[in-house]
């Protein structure tokens, strides 16, 4: 059987999106069919549309998503018909290196559905993180389904399918933020916010917010920042120290993904402190740091990959902490739109006016 769907698609390059039926074939080995109830907006999407990522087109936008299982193929026994799930685009393998390492947080080999949608010509669809979930329905390999608490708002919910659980991740399984550090965030959207809550999570004493945005930055007080600095009027390296005795924070996490946003995490930092790079870079961005330097400030500088996080093992446990009233996911989504204003959703994220616009299917 195949589903006929309504599905937000980029054909082209730059080109604005349009709503195009979507033909989802029913699940075989290994995947799972899943009815859409919620879907984030993503900055990622936008790479797609802009072709940032690959030339794949045309794509299938939409990955930050929770939604209900309606059938599983044959095989499958991670999760059933009726399961409220968060979609993930890391189906780990569980064979690779990595995996057999007992890290299958970094796992070399993940994988997705083996079959594709299409358009209802035929053209093959290229699913943004082989999720593809600005439909009404989609079809992914079901280790990409995690099982969490079915009391969980989707629209909430759905945004630890992505930039919610980097920006986490990127504090508490990458930087390694526990009771008592100091931690500065350079960039405070999305994913910078959620490295700030992820900080609070860990019993940060001092979280440092820095934006050239002050609307952003009183957005950063309320998911824990404890001081902020508006970089367009202060250097960020020596407010960091200043804030931090003279030394530099434990922990810097640069959730822009630029080079010079970098530079200021790198001389930010404490002596044998860490860097953590979580926001995304462009093919051309080169980076120069004396060598001296590097070796004499000791510590780590580290890339954080999807926050280096486990889905079985982050997602239940984080929405369990929302259930609890510890971690706000609601305050992450701004607005609750359409799949017809996608492309709106589009310009607010460039305008800085949201920090989640959020599909409800």
């Amino acid at each position: 059987m195949v589903h006929e769907v309504r599905g937000v698609v980029a054909k082209a390059k730059g080109q604005p999106v349009s709503i195009e039926t979507v033909l989802v074939p029913d699940p075989g080995p290994g995947e799972a069919l899943v009815r859409v109830q919620a879907c984030g907006v993503c900055h990622t999407d936008l790479h797609y549309r802009e072709g940032g990522i690959n030339d794949e087109f045309p794509f299938l936008l939409g990955h930050e998503a929770a939604g209900t299982v309606e059938a599983v193929g044959e095989g499958v026994t991670e999760v059933a018909p009726g399961d409220y799930v968060i979609l993930n685009w890391r189906a780990v393998c569980g064979q690779c290196r990595a995996c057999l390492r007992g890290r299958p947080w970094y796992c070399f080999n993940t994988h997705n559905a083996g079959q594709k949608m299409t358009l209802a010509d035929g053209t093959e669809l290229s699913p943004a993180l082989g999720i593809g979930a600005f439909a009404e329905k989609t079809l992914v390999a079901a280790g990409q389904c995690t099982k969490v608490d079915p009391q969980a708002d989707p629209a909430a919910a759905g945004l630890l399918g992505c930039g919610v659980m980097a920006g986490i991740g990127a504090a508490i399984n990458t930087g390694g933020v526990t009771r008592g550090d100091s931690v500065a965030v350079i960039g405070c959207g999305g994913v910078g916010d959620a490295a700030i809550a992820g900080a609070r999570l860990a019993g940060a004493a001092r979280i440092i917010a820095v934006d050239v945005d002050d609307r952003k930055l009183e957005w950063a007080r309320g998911f824990g920042a404890t001081h902020t600095v508006n970089s367009a009027e202060t250097d960020p390296v020596e407010a960091i120290r200043e804030l931090t005795g003279g030394f530099g924070a434990d922990v810097v996490i640069e959730a822009v993904g630029r080079p010079e946003t970098y530079e200021q995490a790198f001389y930010a930092r404490d002596l044998a402190g860490t860097v953590v790079l979580v926001g995304v870079p462009t093919p051309e961005m080169r980076i120069e740091l004396p060598l001296l330097e590097v070796f004499g400030r000791g510590g780590a500088l580290k890339s954080s990959w999807y926050g280096d996080c486990l889905p079985s093992r982050d997602f239940p446990m984080l929405i369990d902490l929302y259930r609890q009233g510890r971690l706000d996911l609601d305050a992450f989504v701004t607005e609750k739109i359409g799949l017809d204003d996608v492309e709106a959703a589009f310009d607010k994220m460039h305008s800085g006016d949201v920090l989640r616009s959020v599909v409800i299917l």
